[in-house]
């Protein structure tokens, strides 16, 4: 047998199709299509020299890696490198391939220290860990059964909040944008970034063939945008949050949890069966969020770092 590493071809199908059945077998809580792989490579800031790679052999794909440079932080230097592989494909060097590959292209760049998401498993933290990586932070994955599951039902907005969808503010999607730029400087992370680009952000976010403007909620206090949950899907049955927030000067007064309630009333009521989202481990009150909605554990991530040179 044969093993390449060589990099994704978004023109040809049997590539993003490979790619994204194998991230699907290796991470079904993430939401990934064909098509949302080849308009993230195309559609990729040129600093973050985004190069997504294959480990092809015998002319399937057994493994993915997604590669770039974290080009909206203001600390340079800091690449990532998330690899994943067909779980009936592992242990034939697919991984260790990838990881070199990916490695050699970020230090081209610049890069001096690099990020990767590894699934908290035996063999997948000692992968990491034989390759130069430390454990850092962690995140989960969570499940909601909207099919079989009871939702908390719909609450009336108080008095001076008003509900309205993504959708309404296709004609100018600024407002959104500004909203969503304050919420994720919030995020907990160990890599700070500056969401300042409306140009990407609107390539990025807005215009992604995931998103769902139509299942996104935003809660508006007094016509000001004060909150949201922002919707994905992947073309079938499942449905992801990708992020809910609330603008600082709004907090703690439940418009994150409205709006989401709202999203996900919704995205049933269209016939979606799956919610998914994510929350970092130390996002207690999120955590506490989506146990309210029903949402359980179903895998956990490590963030693993390593200093190149």
């Amino acid at each position: 047998m044969t093993m390449t590493v060589r990099d994704l071809r978004p023109e040809v199908r049997a590539d993003v199709e490979g790619f994204a059945r194998v991230r699907h077998l290796a991470l079904p809580f993430y939401l990934i299509t064909p098509d949302s792989l080849a308009y993230d490579l195309t559609h990729a800031h040129p600093d973050s020299h985004y190069r997504p790679l294959v480990a092809e052999e015998d002319g399937e794909v057994i493994g993915t890696a997604q590669v770039g440079i974290v080009h909206d932080s203001p600390d340079p230097g800091q690449g990532y490198v998330n690899v994943y592989v067909h779980p009936e494909r592992t242990r034939r060097g697919a991984g260790s391939g990838l990881v070199r590959a990916a490695e050699e292209h970020l230090a081209a760049k610049g890069a001096t220290k690099l990020y990767s998401w590894v699934l908290d498993r035996p063999g997948n933290r000692a992968f990491a860990e034989r390759h130069g990586y430390r454990a850092s932070r962690s995140a989960h994955f969570l499940r909601l059964d909207l099919a079989g599951g009871t939702l908390p039902p719909l609450q009336d907005p108080p008095p001076g909040v008003e509900l309205r969808t993504g959708a309404d503010f296709a004609d100018d999607p600024r407002p959104f944008f500004e909203l969503d730029s304050e919420t994720m400087s919030d995020e907990p992370s160990d890599i700070d970034y500056e969401f300042t680009d409306y140009e990407a952000w609107l390539e990025n976010t807005w215009n992604h063939p995931l998103f769902s403007p139509e299942l996104t909620t935003v809660a508006l206090v007094d016509g000001r945008p004060a909150a949201f949950s922002a919707a994905r899907t992947g073309g079938g049955t499942r449905y992801g949050t990708v992020m809910t927030g609330t603008a600082r000067a709004f907090r703690g007064r439940g418009l994150a949890k409205l709006a989401k309630n709202d999203s996900l009333h919704r995205a049933r009521a269209a016939g979606l069966t799956e919610a998914f989202t994510g929350n970092d481990t130390d996002n207690g009150p999120m955590l506490a969020i989506n146990k309210w909605f029903g949402y359980e554990i179903c895998a956990t991530e490590v963030r693993y770092v390593r200093e190149l040179g």
